[in-house]
């Protein structure tokens, strides 16, 4: 009797068993694949992350990101780094990010300037809607119009009067940016001309303002509260329908003279856009467990935020929407990028 080797025997069978042996070692390898796949997904992570955040140190985008990347590392023991790469309205950082492994391990901390952007840059190099996908909103932050003391301007109306009556400057994080953003749209509501003074941070746009090289900035309550309560600066108003429990003291815009301004500012993390769901949907519910933490929330109320979390598909639909309103602005003031 002829003994046949095992690689042999597959060779004797029929055109179709041949056929159905074959689909059957596919499909198991590609079950074990998938269970391979899976298993490393619901591993994650494994090694430390990265937060992608467009703006320097000490903004509201830095401070959420940093609060957030605390709290990830104390609970999966993974070290997440906060990776500043500030210019170009923040679209820097996020080029980086919409290029990198949709694994996870690389996000971005963004603000609304993100949706800002599409209208803004006419050549943005990359899709911002192709390009992302939204994990989750980290929080609400109203914006706080400041100006120096040595100004001697106590109200919204006094600063408006005052930039009818003389040239003034005033202040933002760079074009594109969040303080842009809503300073552009003061200056439209308002009906006066100042001459815009960009700076590549927050920080430096505050420290010249309250040097008076600049007259005003809009600038996140995360980043102003501070200033504000140790008398370094006086908050005029705040942007959003409600005053924040920060600056009690404060009026909103309407209530300070001009009716029905609201322009809050959101901030939120996205990833590259394949990036698999089982891990969109775990760093999202981490960050819902994070933001419900009584020390974190309490934190980011004392600093004039309000902690707000959305599923990933809410968020790609905010972002969605403001893209298409907030291209409305940009056609009203006629800015545009260079």
């Amino acid at each position: 009797m002829v003994i046949l080797p095992p690689s042999a025997v597959i060779y004797l069978c029929t055109k179709e068993e041949f056929m159905r042996k074959v689909i059957a070692l596919v499909i198991t390898g590609s079950a074990l694949l998938w269970a391979g796949a899976t298993h490393a997904q619901g591993a994650f992570p494994t090694k430390p992350i990265r937060i992608l955040v467009g703006f320097g140190v000490g903004g509201g985008t830095d401070v959420l990101a940093r609060e957030i990347g605390v709290k990830i590392t104390e609970n999966w023991g993974q070290t997440v780094v906060v990776d500043n790469r500030a210019g170009a309205g923040g679209t820097i950082a996020s080029e980086i990010v919409a290029r990198s492994l949709p694994d996870g391990y690389t996000l971005g901390m963004v603000a609304i300037g993100h949706a800002f952007a599409p209208a803004f840059y006419p050549k943005l190099p990359y899709d911002t809607l192709k390009d992302f996908a939204g994990v989750t909103v980290v929080s609400d932050v109203p914006q706080v119009l400041v100006v120096a003391p040595t100004l001697r301007v106590k109200s919204m109306r006094e600063l408006i009067d005052l930039a009818k009556s003389k040239q003034l400057n005033w202040a933002s994080a760079g074009f594109g940016s969040s303080a842009y953003i809503i300073g552009e749209y003061f200056n439209l509501a308002a009906g006066i001309k100042v001459v815009h003074v960009p700076y590549k941070t927050m920080a430096e746009a505050l420290i010249n303002t309250i040097g008076d090289h600049v007259q005003f900035v809009f600038s996140s309550a995360t980043a102003s509260v501070g200033l504000v309560k140790s008398g370094k600066m006086i908050a005029l108003a705040v942007s959003t329908k409600d005053r924040i429990t920060a600056l009690p003291d404060v009026p909103t815009m309407s209530q300070a003279g001009m009716s029905n301004f609201d322009f809050g500012i959101w901030y939120g993390l996205v990833a590259p856009a394949k990036i698999p769901k089982v891990v969109k949907d775990k760093l999202a519910k981490e960050v819902a467990r994070i933001l419900a933490l009584p020390d974190v929330a309490e934190r980011l109320i004392a600093q004039g935020a309000t902690p707000r979390w959305t599923t990933p598909e809410e968020f790609d639909e905010l972002i969605r929407r403001d893209i298409a309103r907030l291209a409305t602005l940009v056609k009203a003031t006629g800015i545009r990028a260079e």
